[in-house]
């Protein structure tokens, strides 16, 4: 997927999870009374205004799409008539002005769950947690699992695909350094192992750590037909396009994806002759196969996904339920990811995990493209995870975010009266000061796997 589609499908979800989060906060205003001046999406100059309803309230677009706000009727931010007095958000109860200012939060953890909702029930291909067979040595190895496997369970908690199986593996690592992984041999036969997990590395999360502890999906042969070619890969770079048919790679002739892949992994920081068909005409290229670090080692790869085959459905399963089961998927889902969100967030906190786990804007633009390329059912699910993520971060106690604010209402419930101006100015320098160190550092994170330099 190019880079005009990638920020386009990334301004998208941005601008979906703006406009849910600014109306949570406008919607409960309207309804304790508050008068609504601005809803504003994004920052800067303004592109589009226009206003409606009884307050004539001010809808904005502006130019810098990575944020938006609501601006309510103030005192503290100017002269309020006194017929409107009774509408400043200053004057409101310390119960409407928590709810006020909660809501919009709440309303990203709500899209998620809507979003997830339409998902389960519209029904979406997963892949089959079916193991193929470890490599020598690793913890699943070890363990003895074997090709044909298919995990039911991890620790107490049962998995039906792929992405399940690899939540569960993450939260046990996370919190212990082995857990009990229940199996059905392809005999039919069910039994129980004990898996390892000290390799997992927790400074690098996004790494594959399960190819690090040999659990890996079961490989179907693949044609080598190029399906997706990764924007500004070497792939791309070097020609390759939506359709090509691999025929060798360097001194290694290609039968099959899973080939293909085997070799370019085996190659990083190299230079291979490509063959390929394209429209039955033979073609060569130069690839500069790329390095990246996968289980703790070095690996190549090129940006290049397979074209769908019908091979594959056989390790597909079609999960779809009905309103009131899709529901239920939807709030365990949401309440799921949540969890593990702020466990992996405790445990950066306290030095379990590093921070170089911590993703910014370049790499959510990423995973945006990429999700989009995979299918409609992959982006919502994707901007339902980025809405979760968006209420956890609006909820932390920084000053300058909706949980610094709702830390201000808490000690003023507590202590009878509101916190002082003096405070609330030194906790606002404080929090636009951490906020800019968290967003310079997912910066910082974001160019380095950019460039191929984390390591």
């Amino acid at each position: 997927m190019n880079l005009i589609w990638t920020l386009a499908f990334f301004i998208l979800a941005i601008a979906v999870l703006i406009v849910v989060h600014e109306f949570g906060h406008f919607w409960v205003a309207r309804l304790c009374g508050v008068k609504v001046l601005r809803f504003s999406v994004g920052f800067g100059r303004t592109l589009f205004s226009r206003r409606f309803g009884r307050d004539q309230t001010e809808f904005t677009l502006c130019a810098v799409p990575l944020g938006g706000y609501v601006r309510m009727l103030d005192e503290r931010e100017g002269g309020v008539a006194p017929e409107d007095l009774p509408r400043a958000f200053n004057r409101q109860p310390v119960g409407r002005r928590f709810a006020i200012v909660a809501a919009g939060p709440i309303a990203n953890f709500l899209l998620a769950l809507a979003l997830y909702w339409v998902v389960f029930m519209g029904g979406v291909d997963e892949l089959k947690p079916v193991l193929d067979t470890p490599p020598a040595n690793t913890p699943a190895a070890v363990a003895g699992l074997a090709r044909g496997d298919v995990v039911s369970h991890v620790g107490d908690e049962e998995v039906r695909t792929w992405q399940a199986l690899r939540l569960e593996i993450l939260e046990a690592a996370l919190h212990g350094q082995r857990t009990t992984v229940k199996v059905v041999a392809s005999s039919g036969v069910e039994r129980e192992v004990s898996l390892d997990l000290a390799v997992v590395d927790r400074d690098r999360l996004e790494r594959d750590f399960l190819s690090a502890l040999g659990v890996m999906p079961e490989r179907v042969p693949v044609p080598p037909v190029v399906g997706m070619v990764e924007s500004g890969g070497p792939a791309e770079n070097a020609g390759l396009k939506p359709g090509d048919v691999i025929e060798q790679l360097g001194e290694q002739r290609i039968g099959s994806w899973g080939e293909f892949v085997d070799t370019v992994r085996a190659h990083p920081g190299q230079t291979l002759t490509l063959q390929f068909t394209r429209e039955g005409s033979p073609k060569e290229v130069q690839v500069q196969v790329a390095s990246a670090e996968s289980g703790g080692r070095t690996i190549g790869r090129v940006g290049l996904a397979p074209k769908a085959d019908r091979s594959l459905a056989k390790n597909l399963v079609r999960v779809h339920y009905n309103p009131l089961d899709a529901m239920a998927q939807s709030a365990a889902m949401t309440w799921d990811t949540t969890r593990l969100s702020l466990a992996v967030m405790w445990k950066m906190l306290w030095g379990e995990v590093s921070w170089r786990n911590l993703s910014g804007p370049v790499a959510i633009a990423d995973y945006a493209g990429r999700s989009a390329a995979m299918g409609p059912s992959t982006y919502v699910k994707f901007i339902a995870l980025v809405s979760i993520s968006l209420g956890i971060v609006n909820l932390l106690p920084i000053p300058v975010l909706d949980g610094g604010h709702l830390m201000y209402y808490l000690a003023e419930i507590i202590k009878g009266s509101p916190v002082s101006e003096r405070a609330m100015e030194l906790g606002q320098k404080i929090g636009f000061a951490l906020l800019f160190m968290l967003m310079a550092f997912a910066l910082y994170n974001d160019i380095h796997r950019l460039l191929g330099l984390s390591g």
